[in-house]
């Protein structure tokens, strides 16, 4: 009889090894932490997207470039009731740097 809500084989996404740094103190005091779920970008495979709250309505994401972020800790893992999982992280990102943080929605008639 096979199982019905075996844990199905994912695609991983690959997060680059990054050394703990020495000095945590000056790690916050020059970087900040973001946390969610890792994405590769669509288009540029210098960036990673980052999204907040996956299952939720109102979730947004965030882009960073790779070369800002100086550290990533892996995160529990957040899994479905279907058995879906979805790794998270934080990352720190260098203060100072651009990144963008986007919502998207569904447009939709503003008439009563």
């Amino acid at each position: 009889m096979p199982l019905a809500n075996f844990p199905q084989a994912i695609v991983r996404f690959e997060i680059q090894v990054y050394q703990r740094p020495s000095d945590e103190k000056r790690l916050r005091d020059t970087h900040i932490a973001f946390s969610g779920a890792p994405q590769k970008h669509a288009t540029n495979p210098q960036k990673i997207c980052l999204v907040v709250d996956p299952y939720s309505e109102n979730t947004f994401y965030y882009e960073f470039n790779t070369r800002d972020i100086s550290y990533v800790e892996e995160l529990a893992n957040i899994v479905t009731m279907d058995g879906e999982v979805i790794p998270m992280a934080r990352i720190w990102v260098r203060k100072k740097s651009i990144a963008i943080r986007s919502t998207p929605f569904v447009v939709e008639s503003t008439r009563p």
